[in-house]
């Protein structure tokens, strides 16, 4: 099987002797061509792989700051389809364009249709946060015809049976929750994170299958530190704070470039 553009890129990054940064921003906010424009500047900043968030009403991952974003971009008309225009413009900025998505949206969309629409659109893969691999026959089947990376998430509660279950169903990377709870800004990044990692890699090493670290990082400082045991850094809610606060779109992507700068230094340190 070909290698997907996140398997080609978390490769270099790797052989560059560092983790890759990961940024996120649900499609459509503020609104569809706005968001095209703030991943551009994640980008060009430094992000090496977006997440493009498909919006949804009835999150049970995403903190207040990612659910104020979806809003918008549910507010502002974003549908399934504006999710493909996004992640074929994030494609052709040179990043790898992965999908996060609850299921529920996937599985109204239909499932083949999803994979095909998202494959043909440049995207390399999708994080199913709410997906659990003994439900997910149809997923696998769909992203494999599709050539799809598929990425399951694992936490600190994730006893070593199921480690091994998830990580085995995972192509792409493996998404390690640093901690209990949902999205947002954290003072500290969980002390359970690298213990995590750890646990996983031991499920991961005749595959190598990357391990990247989510939710709670917001700084540099958070970035470097994660990026010292994981291979990438996953950053969320900092990006869509700082559109938020914004007063107009060119103040929000130069605070956005700035931001993705000072972690993407974060992770090379």
């Amino acid at each position: 099987m070909t290698a997907t553009t996140l398997q080609t890129k978390l490769a270099e990054t790797r052989a560059a002797g560092r983790a890759a940064l990961i940024g996120y921003l649900p499609a459509g906010f503020p609104d569809v061509e706005s968001s095209v424009k703030v991943i551009e500047a994640m980008v060009e900043g430094g992000c090496d792989v977006v997440e493009v968030g498909l919006p949804y009403s009835d999150p049970m991952m995403d903190g207040p700051t990612i659910q104020r974003a979806a809003d918008r971009a549910l507010a502002a008309g974003t549908t399934t389809d504006d999710v493909f225009r996004v992640v074929e413009a994030t494609a052709a900025t040179g990043a790898a364009a992965v999908v996060m998505s609850y299921w529920n949206p996937i599985e109204r969309y239909g499932v083949g249709r999803f994979a095909d629409r998202l494959a043909k659109a440049g995207g390399a893969g999708v994080i199913t946060p709410d997906l659990i691999p003994e439900e997910s026959q149809a997923w696998v089947e769909a992203t494999t015809g599709a050539g799809l990376d598929r990425i399951f998430l694992v936490a600190p509660s994730s006893t070593d049976r199921r480690l091994a279950l998830t990580t085995d169903a995972c192509s792409g990377f493996v998404y390690a929750a640093s901690l209990m709870g949902v999205t947002g800004t954290r003072a500290q990044v969980a002390d359970t994170a690298e213990t995590l990692v750890r646990r996983a890699r031991g499920t991961t090493a005749e595959s190598g299958l990357p391990i990247c670290v989510g939710l709670g990082i917001s700084t540099a400082a958070q970035a470097a530190e994660v990026a010292a045991y994981a291979d990438g850094v996953i950053v969320g809610a900092g990006f869509c704070q700082r559109v938020l606060d914004a007063p107009d779109l060119e103040t929000a992507l130069t605070a956005v470039r700035s931001f993705a700068q000072e972690l993407a230094a974060g992770v090379r340190r």
